[in-house]
């Protein structure tokens, strides 16, 4: 695998969310608006990134790993808390309000399955520099998935997107124009699942259609 494939397998191919179904518990809670996406993809970059490029550093060490390996995933678990405490600490000082929407799913960072499945899936059998861009990768990946499902949920339930603040664009003017109104049901828990079922259905769909157009076209050469 190149370096590039590498990069870009996350965004589609092996993407956390939409393939590999990981990491859902954040991204049912938090995407009530494009913010708190952005606000949690950023803090699953960060943590991701360094945790993996920390565990391949530990593990490219001989001497290291065979110390670590026996206790191997209680020292993933230390390394991802002391990030996340970092960034829980950077978000409470600098990020407040943002701080206080995403709530407990900041600490809970520690035991998302993206970051820890990579850290002994990935990182632990490879350099820094390929786990750092493995990283980069899936943190991406998984950014682009849940701030497609805020996208979603937050146009069809409040006929809004909130960028950033108070960077919010107003597109109830398309509901008025249908002259229905938002469905309030999809900014609410269960429009999660719903939003999360619809898209991946919608996904899966366009993949398999991809396919059949590709089998039809070998055939058509063979």
């Amino acid at each position: 695998m190149t370096k590039k494939e590498n990069l870009l397998k996350g965004l589609v191919k092996e993407n956390p969310l939409f393939v590999s179904v990981l990491g859902m518990c954040p991204s049912l809670a938090v995407t009530t608006s494009l913010e708190n996406a952005l606000g949690m993809g950023i803090g699953v970059f960060f943590v991701l990134v360094l945790s993996n490029f920390t565990v391949s550093l530990i593990m490219s060490s001989p001497k290291l790993a065979e110390l670590v390996k026996p206790v191997r995933i209680p020292v993933y678990i230390v390394i991802i808390a002391t990030l996340v405490s970092v960034v829980e600490m950077l978000m409470h000082a600098f990020l407040i309000d943002l701080y206080n929407a995403l709530g407990v799913f900041i600490p809970l960072i520690v035991v998302n399955c993206i970051i820890l499945g990579r850290a002994e899936a990935f990182a632990s059998e490879n350099k820094p520099v390929d786990s750092v861009l493995d990283g980069i990768g899936m943190a991406l990946g998984f950014t682009a998935a849940i701030s497609l499902i805020s996208i979603f949920r937050e146009f069809i339930g409040k006929g809004t997107i909130t960028v950033w603040g108070d960077a919010v664009l107003n597109l109830k003017f398309i509901f008025n124009f249908l002259n229905i109104e938002p469905i309030s049901m999809f900014v609410q828990p269960v429009g999660a699942f719903l939003s999360f079922g619809l898209i991946l259905a919608t996904l899966t769909a366009i993949g398999n259609k991809r396919k059949e157009k590709m089998a039809k076209g070998v055939k058509a050469n063979g």
